[in-house]
């Protein structure tokens, strides 16, 4: 399982979630440009101490990354549209995709990735924040894969 966050911008977010990727051993991919400088004080806060055990790369591109990681199979997160994420069948290799906390991603990469997927959201609100988000998704992969099992 690996996290692909798309130009994030909010660093206590990109923090959080470099927390959960140490909590849970999943490798974090960081798509530029990022709304922040990675020594930025508010994301090392946020991922508190943890970021010598978190396994992050920066990547200058989509593009780059969709060549160099080349991942198995990603799957793209969005807050309208998609299976929900309890009826979708994870796979332990899979890349979760989210986008930039303002806008999501773009339509370019929804529409160039096959598996989609969102969190059900009734009420008022437009969506999660990105790190629950995150949280929401990566362990139910992990619940769903097996990877929870004896934990």
């Amino acid at each position: 399982m690996h996290i692909v966050l798309y130009q994030p911008q909010i660093p206590p977010n990109t923090g959080s979630i470099a927390r959960l990727c140490a909590a849970t051993g999943t490798p974090l991919h960081l798509i530029e440009p990022l709304g922040f400088s990675i020594d930025d004080r508010h994301l090392k806060r946020a991922g508190l101490d943890y970021w010598e055990h978190v396994r992050v790369k920066v990547w200058p591109d989509w593009q780059a990354y969709l060549d160099s990681a080349q991942p198995t199979r990603l799957v793209a997160t969005c807050a309208r549209f998609g299976t929900p994420h309890h009826e979708f069948s994870f796979a332990s290799d899979d890349a979760l995709v989210l986008g930039p906390e303002a806008t999501g991603l773009p339509m370019r990469i929804i529409e160039s990735i096959p598996q989609l997927v969102r969190i059900p959201i009734w009420g008022q609100v437009r969506s999660l924040n990105l790190a629950n988000a995150a949280s929401v998704l990566l362990y139910e992969a992990y619940r769903q894969t097996g990877a929870l099992q004896g934990r």
